[in-house]
C-alpha cells in the first residue's frame, strides 16, 4: 500500500467513526479526541486531516451522503427506471440501521443549519443532490416511455418533502407510519403522474 492509499484508508476510517459518533451522542458532545479514539488514531493524525470540529461535521455529511446511494448506483443503467426510484427511495427513508444512521446525521445538520450558515449552505447543496439524484430517475422514465409526461421539479420537489416528513415518523417509532406505510404513502402519492402502478415495486 503507497504512502497515499494509506493516508485515503486513514481518512475513510476517520470519516465512518466521525458518523458513528456523530449519530450516537450528536455533534454538541464530540470531542475530536472521542473520534480519534474511535477510529483508532492519534488526535494529532486526526488533526492532520481534519483541523476543527466544524470541518470534520461537513466531510462525515459528505462522506454519509456519497455511501447513501452507493448501492443504487451498480446496475443503475440496465434496471427498469420505477426499480431505480424504488430503489433511491428505499436509500431516502430509515431503512436500515445504516440508514437510520444516516438519519440521525441529517437531523444533526437540520440543527445546525438554523445556527450556522456553513452548516445551512451544505444543507442546501445536498438538498440540490438529492433533487438531482430523484430527477434523474424520473427523466429517465419519460425517456424510454415508462413514465408520463410531468412536471419533474415539482415532483423531485414532492418526493423529498414526503421522504423527509414521512421519514422523520419512522425515526420516531411512530405507531401510524412504519417504513411499509411510508413507502406505500409515497409512490401512491407520485404514481398518478407518473402513469404508473400505485403499489410499491419489488427492488
Amino acid at each position: 500500500m503507497t504512502k497515499a492509499e494509506r493516508a485515503l484508508e486513514t481518512r475513510e476510517r476517520i470519516l465512518r467513526a466521525a458518523c458513528e459518533v456523530i449519530a450516537e451522542i450528536g455533534f454538541e458532545n464530540i470531542s475530536m479526541r472521542k473520534v480519534a479514539e474511535h477510529a483508532g488514531v492519534s488526535k494529532a493524525l486526526l488533526h492532520y486531516h481534519f483541523d476543527t470540529r466544524e470541518k470534520l461535521f461537513a466531510e462525515a455529511m459528505t462522506h454519509s451522503f456519497a455511501e447513501t446511494g452507493a448501492d443504487t448506483a451498480s446496475d443503475a443503467d440496465s434496471v427498469p427506471a420505477a426499480v431505480l426510484l424504488a430503489r433511491i427511495l428505499r436509500s431516502m427513508l430509515p431503512t436500515d440501521e445504516e440508514l437510520r444512521q444516516d438519519w440521525k446525521l441529517w437531523q444533526e445538520l437540520w440543527v445546525r443549519a438554523q445556527r450556522d450558515p456553513a452548516a445551512r449552505h451544505l444543507a442546501v447543496d445536498l438538498y440540490d443532490q438529492l433533487h438531482a439524484w430523484v430527477a434523474g430517475a424520473v427523466e429517465r422514465g419519460i425517456a424510454s416511455g415508462e413514465f408520463e409526461e410531468c412536471d419533474v421539479t415539482a415532483l423531485s420537489t414532492l418526493v423529498l418533502a414526503l421522504c423527509d416528513g414521512l421519514g422523520i415518523r419512522v425515526m420516531l417509532d411512530d405507531p401510524r407510519v412504519d417504513l411499509a406505510t411510508a413507502r406505500s404513502t409515497i409512490w401512491g402519492t407520485i404514481a398518478p403522474a407518473l402513469g404508473i402502478a400505485p403499489e410499491f415495486p419489488e427492488v
